[in-house]
């Protein structure tokens, strides 16, 4: 799923080194490739015991490590070696904003889209409506908050 063009990608922008957040999960250097990877795996843990249908195999890698993509560039490294939040990348909502990053590298279904713009639930969003039709259409949304929720509160504590 990952072709070299998205793999060059992610090295260059530094997503492996990156920050998750400032303040909260994965607030140290790689935080941002270590939470990603704890939210692939969850949302395929959930995937096997759940019995989850995907409309592509690939989607709960994809959403799982792309999911927070958006943080590439959220938040700068200053000479005291702390982070800052970047302001400026705030033009779109977190998950539409890794969902317009990653469609530039691969073609992704509307139940991925939806997953990854709807990762964050309440946390997001203030339209329960459009967080409320997603899940209806795609129930994968709820289990990709879940996934979300689970690794930065419990595995990352």
């Amino acid at each position: 799923v990952i072709t070299s063009e998205l793999y060059n990608y992610l090295v260059n922008v530094g997503f492996f080194n990156q920050v998750a957040s400032t303040r909260y999960h994965g607030d140290y250097t790689g935080g941002l490739y270590d939470h990603s990877k704890n939210v692939m795996e969850e949302l395929v843990n959930l995937t096997v015991k759940l019995d989850l249908k995907w409309e592509r195999k690939e989607s709960p890698y994809i959403i799982g490590m792309f999911h927070d993509l958006c943080k590439i560039d959220n938040y700068n490294l200053e000479k005291d070696g702390s982070y800052s939040y970047n302001k400026d990348k705030k033009s779109l909502g977190h998950g539409s904003r890794s969902v317009k990053l990653l469609e530039e590298f691969m073609d992704l279904t509307e139940e991925e889209k939806l997953c990854i713009t709807y990762h964050m639930g309440a946390y997001e969003t203030s339209n329960w409506n459009e967080f409320e039709k997603a899940i209806r259409k795609y129930e994968n949304v709820l289990w990709t908050h879940t996934a979300d929720m689970y690794a930065s509160k419990i595995v990352e504590k």
